[in-house]
């Protein structure tokens, strides 16, 4: 591979890794075709795109992010790598978990999520349930309503409690 085109990869990772909040640095290798592309597909279906990358070129992309610290990243960039980009946190875990009933790959290296490092596979439960910003916005709304909807049963109830009563009143004075 030319310099150049080392260079362009190099810009292409660090532009994604900008973008992302959250990413998985993982370990894919032993798949067989069969299983490669069944895990390809699964990410494609959640919305998780996988790229396979060397170690070397990963760094200097990580280096060149001003933004955000990867250095504690650096450790684990050894063997065969691959990274996983996601729209919320616990995405790529989930799949992982999900992927590992049928296989013991993929491993995870280390996780990016919102400014947090994670190392090793042991945090893959974790990680998992780590609850993404809309479940979270979800349960804040639910919160919120609880009280509300409690206030309009009891009033619903009340309501139907006098109207039971005016009926009463009134039948009995005819």
């Amino acid at each position: 591979m030319k310099k150049e085109e080392k260079n362009q990869l190099i810009d292409h990772i660090a532009e994604d890794l900008k973008q992302s909040n959250y990413f998985y640095i993982t370990d894919i290798s032993n798949l067989d075709a069969v299983k490669t592309s069944k895990l390809r597909r699964l990410c494609f279906n959640k919305n998780v795109k996988l790229e396979v990358v060397k170690n070397t070129l990963l760094r200097k992309a990580m280096e060149k992010v001003d933004d955000k610290d990867f250095d504690e990243l650096f450790d684990i960039l050894k063997g065969p790598t691959s990274i996983m980009y996601a729209e919320a946190g616990n995405v790529p875990a989930k799949l992982i978990k999900e992927f590992r009933k049928e296989s013991d790959k993929p491993v995870i290296k280390g996780a990016f999520v919102e400014e947090v490092v994670y190392l090793g596979d042991d945090k893959l439960d974790m990680l998992a349930s780590i609850k993404s910003k809309n479940e979270l916005i979800a349960d804040v709304i639910a919160l919120l309503q609880s009280p509300v909807k409690n206030v309009i049963g009891s009033l619903q109830s009340g309501g139907n409690k006098l109207s039971g009563i005016l009926e009463t009143l009134s039948e009995k004075s005819e």
